[in-house]
């Protein structure tokens, strides 16, 4: 299994708009950072968890022909908002793309997206997409098992997933210990860790590495990081040995 992080930044992404703060204005690459998101590529699949606004330069910065699906961890708009652009992989290869959601998140995606799921429009130029109902159960994409992680996001909830070997939680500040239960042996772990200060909806550096802590991965990666995180380099060094910071276009197998 191949892992490529798309996109490992907040909403605003880094730099953000207007910050003349120390990370924004960095020279590091690894400080650069689109929104979150994520590819995975099995024998079976390629998928991409999220299709945020930078989805189409994501794309195309990793040269990505075809995806098999997308999975949507909810509906915030820095994790849907790129849907459309998958039309190029429909015309392509003259398919619909398969999303997976949870029904909540669909109804979102129907609204935002009303043209391409309404068919009294119908006009030939809009993505082809197949809607996949998800719960909170496992369920097979072309005989890979995908088992959803439900947390919250403040009080949204929020899927994660787990594909093999492989954990990717974001947005989330709140896992229960029945949820967790299903993330241990994964060799893997992505978590978010969005800044070291306390925040209403999303785990705390401290905080992702405290669950770090109780799954046990060999691994683990940080995403869904904030400009006031720090710079890439610095934090860095202060984290366990098995434990990183991920950045915009790193490569990982399993």
């Amino acid at each position: 299994m191949k892992i490529t992080f798309l996109g490992t930044g907040t909403s605003q992404g880094i730099p953000v708009i207007a910050c003349d703060c120390e990370v924004c204005l960095s020279k590091n690459e690894k400080d650069k950072r689109l929104r979150v998101s994520i590819l995975i590529e099995t024998k079976n699949n390629t998928l991409v968890i999220d299709s945020g606004p930078d989805f189409r330069t994501q794309m195309l910065r990793e040269d990505v022909q075809d995806i098999d699906g997308i999975l949507y961890t909810h509906e915030h708009k820095d994790h849907v908002a790129g849907l459309d652009d998958v039309r190029p992989f429909c015309f392509k290869h003259n398919k619909e793309i398969e999303i997976y959601a949870h029904q909540r998140v669909l109804k979102a995606l129907k609204g935002e997206f009303h043209y391409i799921f309404d068919d009294r429009f119908n006009y030939p130029g809009i993505p082809r997409i197949h809607a996949n109902e998800i719960t909170n159960t496992a369920f097979q994409i072309n005989g890979d098992e995908v088992t959803p992680i439900e947390g919250l996001h403040y009080k949204l909830p929020v899927f994660g997933y787990r594909i093999k070997d492989f954990t990717y939680i974001t947005d989330m500040n709140y896992i229960s210990e029945k949820e967790l239960e299903k993330v241990k042996g994964t060799k893997v772990l992505v978590i978010n860790a969005l800044q070291k200060t306390e925040h209403i909806s999303h785990f705390t550096l401290a905080q992702a590495l405290e669950i770090v802590e109780k799954i046990k991965p060999e691994k683990a990666y940080f995403t869904h990081m904030s400009h006031t995180l720090g710079l890439h380099d610095e934090v860095s060094q202060e984290l366990p040995k098995n434990v990183f910071l991920a950045y915009d276009g790193l490569e990982i197998e399993i």
